[in-house]
Order: structure tokens, then sequence, then C-alpha cells
């Protein structure tokens, strides 16, 4: 009797220790690239919220190196970065209704292209395909100042939506987002 007791007991601590060895590894703060968020209030209760990981330089070679020119990236690490908006927008001129989409970049030396897509709940990697994207617009890009080590994406208000903002390593790209 007593060795049933014990044996119960055992495999009821083993199976609390995987559920707590379950439940850390769940815990998406504690990743190498924790999770982030951007908002942007577009005035009488509508938003836009961007989701992403936020992957750390550590001295790598970023832009032309760890993340390749000229090809698709999924603007940031982990799971695919999240575009949601409860307003319809002019996206660098360009019309994206209320949804929730993915968000990609194509980063070159001289210039970006932001990738709206329609395919959602994917891994970031790898690219859906150009079929599913909604649309593809330039941004602006530039140099900063000083080294971004924690990769971002931030909004400035403007008048009638935000400038988002992607920053890392020492570069900087931007669009103009607008509430249609």
């Amino acid at each position: 009797m007593q060795k049933r007791i014990a044996m119960v007991l055992g495999v009821c601590l083993g199976l609390g220790f995987l559920a707590t060895q379950a439940s850390s590894q769940s815990d998406k703060s504690k990743r190498p690239s924790p999770p982030a968020s951007a908002q942007c209030d577009l005035g009488g209760g509508k938003t836009l919220t961007v989701d992403y990981s936020s992957p750390k330089a550590k001295g790598r070679k970023i832009f032309g190196g760890l993340v390749p020119y000229g090809q698709p990236w999924r603007a940031g690490a982990n799971e695919a970065t999240t575009f949601v908006t409860t307003a319809d927008l002019r996206v660098g001129g360009k019309d994206v209704p209320a949804g929730e989409y993915t968000i990609f970049t194509i980063p070159e030396e001289s210039k970006w292209t932001l990738i709206v897509s329609k395919k959602t709940g994917e891994w970031g990697i790898p690219y859906p395909g150009a079929g599913s994207d909604l649309l593809r617009v330039d941004m602006k890009s530039g140099k900063l100042p000083s080294t971004v080590e924690d990769f971002k994406i931030s909004f400035d208000k403007t008048g009638n939506g935000c400038t988002m903002n992607i920053a890392w390593e020492t570069t900087l790209a931007s669009i103009e987002i607008a509430r249609k």
C-alpha cells in the first residue's frame, strides 16, 4: 500500500515538474527576442497595432548581413509581425481596409519596401509569396546617428495618422499611414 502511495506521489510530482517546465517555455517574455508592441491612436476609438518580437543586434552586421538585402524579411523574430487596424487606412498612399494582416519588408541599401500580406497566423518565415500580398509600397530609409541594439517598431503621431518607424542597428525605415 505504501509503495502505491509513493508511486502515485512520484508520478504526480513528475507531472507537476513537467507542467512547470512547459509553462516557463511558453512565457514569451523570456525569449532571446521578447515580444513587443506599438500602437497608433487613429482617433474616434480606432487604432493600428503592430505586434512583433524584438531581436538584439549583439554586435552582428544586421542589414546586408544577418538580414540580406533584396529579400523579404519578417520585420522582427519568432512569429510573423502582425498589423491590425480597426479603421480603413492609406499606407504609403495605398488603401488598406480595416482588418488583420502580416507585414514583411524588403530592405535595400538605398530604400525599403513594406509588404502588407493578407496571410496571417504563420511563423515569421518563410514569406508566403506575392500571391498573398495586399500591397507593396516604398519606405523612406536612412542612417541613424547611433546604433540601436534592440529591433524596434514605433509610431509618431501625425495629423490624421502616424508615421511607422522601423529602427535597428544604424538603419531607420519609415512610412506614412493615414486614416482613410
